[in-house]
């Protein structure tokens, strides 16, 4: 898939032949055919890899606080989240941009959202927050920041990029009625 994804990004999808996707793997047709039977199916393994990578990340950051930081554990999930779109703006475009345009269930239901809406239930049972409805609240807020890391040109300098993380980190805590500390 590695090959894959560096030939989309250079080519584009419709430009990059199967041929190309095998030789820059080192593998047969066949085994490729093994795998995929399109590059559709290439691009829809590349999105669930995406996606992975993004949860892995956010998991890695909220899993190394307290367990009662709750505020710190919402803060590193909007980071997280965020800086996994930014680092692999290319891919996500490739993937989700430059695709069929995403459905009503991608944008309410994934396993991002599905994340945050666990971490939201969890920290409400802790009395961290209140929030009547984890999944809408989650929903709101994973596309919020989902639009925002999609504008052009948005966070392309380290300065640019602190600033937004920042504001969105902001944005989550008051989402939920938190103060930030850092407005």
């Amino acid at each position: 898939m590695t090959a894959a994804e560096r030939l989309f990004l250079e080519k584009g999808l419709e430009q990059t032949t199967i041929e190309e996707i095998t030789t820059g793997a080192g593998v047969a047709k066949g085994t490729f055919y093994l795998h995929f039977s399109s590059k559709a199916d290439v691009l829809q393994a590349l999105r669930a890899r995406f996606v992975q990578g993004v949860l892995d990340g956010i998991v890695a950051a909220v899993e190394g606080l307290r367990q009662e930081d709750w505020r710190g554990k919402l803060a590193a999930w909007s980071t997280a989240c965020a800086t996994g779109y930014l680092d692999a703006a290319g891919l996500h475009h490739l993937a989700f941009v430059a695709a069929p345009p995403a459905t009503k269930e991608g944008l309410s239901r994934n396993i991002l959202i599905d994340h945050l809406t666990e971490l939201l239930a969890a920290g409400f049972g802790e009395n961290a927050w209140s929030v009547s409805d984890p999944g809408f609240t989650a929903v709101f807020l994973f596309n919020a920041l989902h639009g925002v890391v999609n504008q052009p040109g948005i966070g392309e300098t380290p300065a640019a990029r602190a600033e937004l993380l920042r504001a969105l980190e902001v944005h989550f805590l008051h989402g939920l009625g938190l103060p930030s500390g850092i407005d």
